[in-house]
């Protein structure tokens, strides 16, 4: 029997997104911090900040992957319509949690106290677990298999610190990077079979144009040490036979 393979969507919510205002550094963190806990990002969406389209979009991912992350749209302006939107996709209402008002009460007892915007941030689908914020006070949400973080990625990234080992996954993945001045197309083939004796591994290949030359950097990934090394070694080998010198650690 094969191992389970555990594997996550996101959302990542805003109009700033899309409209190339803001860059998207959430996608990356989030991915690698996933295949550290043995769980796969299989499927991104950019979605805007419209009820219906994150409805739309939350509970596509929940129902497809073990969980469904959502980044953005948790502030406490009127745009920031998350909460409410994940409220409606699980068809409960929005209440104030306990927990976060007396957090966003601690955090602002010096920064001129909790306006009702700011007690916005304290605002859950009822039901919901607190994920906590070190860096701003705003916790962020988990509820079912549904984990809702901050869309700044300083924000985000101590929410993912704080989730470090609490979720069920699998192994984590290993990946080994291969570099060759060499253009994919001339060895497609290789790349095929070498990927193709080495079950359980996947090969990625990336490549660029640098210095005036064409050439690639091969990146393997699995969850068995050994089974990448082996993989690796395949690949140099292979790429040896036709001419061609390999750099470990990629170009």
């Amino acid at each position: 029997m094969s191992e389970r393979i555990w594997t996550a969507g996101l959302a990542v919510i805003g109009d700033e997104i899309l409209s190339g205002r803001t860059q998207d550094r959430n996608v990356a963190q989030l991915a690698s911090w996933l295949n550290a806990q043995g769980i796969r990002l299989r499927e991104v969406r950019i979605v805007a900040d419209v009820e219906d389209a994150i409805v739309e979009a939350v509970n596509t991912l929940r129902a497809r992957y073990d969980y469904c992350f959502t980044t953005g749209g948790i502030g406490p302006t009127h745009d920031d319509i998350t909460v409410d939107a994940i409220a409606a996709a699980l068809g409960v209402p929005v209440v104030v949690h306990p927990e976060a008002r007396a957090v966003l009460e601690r955090h602002y007892a010096e920064r001129g106290g909790l306006t009702d915007a700011r007690l916005r941030m304290a605002r859950v689908p009822q039901g919901a677990e607190l994920i906590p914020n070190r860096m701003s006070g705003a916790p962020g949400i988990r509820i079912g298999n549904i984990l809702v973080l901050a869309g700044v990625p300083h924000i985000a990234a101590g929410m993912l610190d704080a989730l470090t080992g609490t979720l069920e996954g699998g192994a984590p993945l290993v990946a080994r990077t291969i570099g060759c001045w060499v253009a994919e197309s001339e060895i497609a083939e290789l790349l095929r079979a070498v990927e193709a004796a080495h079950a359980g591994v996947t090969l990625g290949s990336y490549p660029f144009f640098r210095e005036g030359r064409v050439g690639a950097n091969f990146v393997i990934r699995a969850t068995s040490q050994q089974v990448v090394d082996a993989c690796g070694r395949a690949l140099s080998e292979g790429l040896r036979a036709l001419g061609r010198d390999s750099v470990e650690g990629g170009i």
